[in-house]
């Protein structure tokens, strides 16, 4: 004898509904994603020489010229994603090499007092008073990320949310990357 079907139960309806959910999401995320890179420069990094809070010189190409890759963190004291990902960022920092470019962000002494509240390494801060900064790299969201390989090339760049492992992994394959080109 045939059992009667029975319906669906809740809980393979809610999984339906968390899957649609999320694929949704994706969906949009992927659609917004080329709106919030906006014009970010691809191919070879600007020369920069940059002077830290603390009165340290910041040379990117000096610090391609040892042969690993740097993060270029572009944000700013009032967003909130930058302030979310702000621990990252100084982990990282431990580990690899990092200019931390604060932008329209108040002045060097704001900065200070900000950098000192939030615990944060002030010899990798730069402050990029009026934005020239971030507009060189054609960023016009915070945060921005960009991860330069030892040759000098961006090798990625990520507007918006990101994670410290996905940016970990990214200076790792850049590094890889500069070692074959």
């Amino acid at each position: 004898m045939k059992k009667p079907e029975q319906p669906p139960s809740i809980w393979q309806k809610s999984w339906m509904k968390n899957l649609l959910t999320v694929l949704l999401f994706v969906a949009i995320f992927m659609a917004l994603r080329p709106l919030m890179q906006g014009d970010v420069i691809e191919g070879q990094a600007p020369k920069l020489q940059l002077q830290s809070l603390n009165g340290e010189t910041l040379d990117l190409q000096a610090m391609n010229a040892q042969g690993e890759p740097v993060l270029i963190h572009i944000w700013a004291t009032w967003c909130p994603v930058c302030t979310f990902s702000r621990d990252g960022i100084e982990n990282i920092a431990a580990d690899h090499k990092v200019i931390s470019i604060a932008t329209q962000s108040g002045d060097d002494q704001q900065l200070l007092d900000y950098a000192a509240e939030h615990k944060m390494n002030t010899s990798l801060i730069v402050n990029d008073l009026d934005g020239a900064i971030a507009k060189q790299f054609g960023a016009k969201g915070v945060p921005a990320d960009f991860v330069i390989a030892p040759n000098g090339n961006i090798e990625f760049v990520e507007v918006g949310v990101t994670s410290s492992i996905g940016l970990r992994l990214r200076l790792w394959w850049a590094g890889l990357q500069g070692e074959d080109k």
